[in-house]
């Protein structure tokens, strides 16, 4: 039921009301920031043990990663906007509309798992070739891909797991357990590249073994959470599971899609600025790859903020009360604008010191710290787009305008500057991060008056 500006004006400010947000806002926040952050720190620690074995090599595993990061934005997509309605039947009560939600994500997860798996196989060469020209990244990163890619299904069941736990706010458990897989992900990578221990050298290879190791790992931890405990809250038999008709099914994809479009049309933007980039060289093609890794470490306090932002406004619209829903948004911007300030400069202060910890030649070296700089401006408009977007607007149910929003953000504006800047104004990787920063901004200036209009709020149950 959309509810607009209808709204009954109770005063929803009160001292209680702001101890209860910031009470599960760090309550749900912190289990996401530390998940992110352990994962972000060890996909650091990775970009710099692949990165001693050459330039070529750390292209190759980042440009084979983009099919990765694709897959799991797709994933996030689909179980996010599952979560619109998995969150408002846990906030009214309905288990049996929770478990629906289950089968939904098990089934899509699957069927999106299994056809990338496939095509990645047959086609790693030509997709590695979309990023680099170099045969040797091409050939190091196609035999990384064609084992990677074994790791999708065990990943797609282990996400539907941990985003629906977000759902229903049950995050320590499951936490611990992404926490656990990637530390043995770090462990196992340093044994197989470079040969640890008695394990044999084994390279890229090595990397790409390792994270298949630890995503089975996690795909059976994850199962034995919800299934080894009498009364886990998302435990359900296969009846149980897909006991949905097809209208439901409709119903349900047509609030989901069109946030699997807006994210998938992201991912693939972004992976094509990634490959506008490596026109710049296979040195950029690595320096952005670290980039990259530094910029989603430093942005895991917002990505915190913003899960926890989507699940407390989705919860208050399954107990249909729109006004505190809203407040709760006003209250996540105002916490990532001061955030904005503190990470803005602490990546500013790391330029300098991430640089020194990979050791490349000089000319490399001052690229990747003025890169790191230029980031470091991105973070406003960055985090300012994602609040409403993901943390705000998606879980009000107003999926439509945020995909609307985001493929004109990215086709129209994101992609045609990256490779702009490139290939005609021959610009530097720097001002290449500046000028595609178009996009986020024109997102902020759309944002804050569809905000303001309240339209966005919707109860999908």
């Amino acid at each position: 039921m959309e509810m607009g500006n209808n709204f009954n004006g109770n005063d929803i400010d009160s001292m209680d009301d702001r101890r209860e947000y910031y009470k599960k806002l760090i309550a749900i926040g912190i289990p996401i920031l530390f998940q992110n952050l352990v994962g972000m720190c060890l996909n650091l620690l990775d970009t710099l043990m692949i990165g001693r074995l050459g330039e070529e090599e750390l292209a190759a595993v980042g440009a084979a990663n983009q099919v990765y990061f694709i897959f799991t934005v797709v994933l996030f997509g689909l179980f996010s906007g599952m979560a619109v309605y998995t969150a408002q039947f846990f906030g009214a009560g309905d288990r049996e509309g929770v478990h629906k939600m289950m089968g939904i994500c098990y089934l899509m997860g699957l069927i999106l798992a299994f056809s990338v798996m496939v095509f990645t196989g047959i086609f790693a060469e030509g997709i590695i070739g979309l990023f680099s020209d170099d045969p040797a990244v091409i050939d190091f990163g196609a035999a990384y891909l064609r084992i990677a890619n074994k790791t999708y299904p065990f990943a797609a069941v282990s996400f539907a797991v941990l985003y629906n736990s977000r759902a229903i706010q049950d995050l320590k458990a499951p936490t611990a357990v992404n926490a656990v897989a990637i530390a043995i992900n770090g462990v196992l990578n340093f044994l197989l590249i470079f040969g640890a221990l008695g394990f044999p050298r084994l390279g890229v290879e090595g990397a790409a073994i390792a994270t298949l190791i630890a995503r089975v790992i996690e795909f059976t931890a994850m199962v034995s959470l919800v299934y080894g405990r009498r009364n886990h809250y998302l435990k359900a038999s296969l009846k149980e599971l897909f006991n949905f008709d097809g209208a439901f099914f409709i119903k349900v994809m047509k609030t989901a899609m069109p946030v699997v479009l807006t994210e998938g049309s992201w991912a693939t933007t972004m992976s094509l600025t990634f490959a506008a980039f490596g026109r710049l060289g296979t040195a950029a093609l690595a320096v952005s790859q670290i980039a990259n890794v530094v910029c989603d470490l430093l942005q895991s306090v917002f990505f915190g903020v913003g899960n926890a932002s989507a699940m407390m406004i989705g919860e208050k619209l399954g107990q249909h009360n729109p006004d505190m829903a809203y407040e709760y948004g006003r209250r996540s911007i105002r916490v990532v604008c001061v955030l904005i300030v503190v990470m803005t400069l602490f990546m500013a202060a790391l330029s300098k010191p991430v640089a020194m910890i990979y050791g490349f030649d000089e000319p490399t070296n001052t690229l990747l710290i003025r890169t790191l700089l230029a980031m470091s401006l991105t973070i406003m408009p960055k985090m300012l787009g994602y609040i409403y977007i993901c943390g705000i607007f998606r879980a009000g149910g107003d999926t439509f305008y945020c995909m609307i929003i985001e493929l004109i953000a990215t086709w129209c504006l994101q992609v045609p500057m990256a490779f702009f800047a490139v290939m005609v104004l021959k610009v530097s990787l720097p001002t290449a991060f500046l000028l595609v920063e178009v996009s986020d901004l024109f997102r902020v200036v759309t944002n804050i008056p569809h905000f303001r209009k309240k339209s966005w709020i919707n109860m999908v149950t």
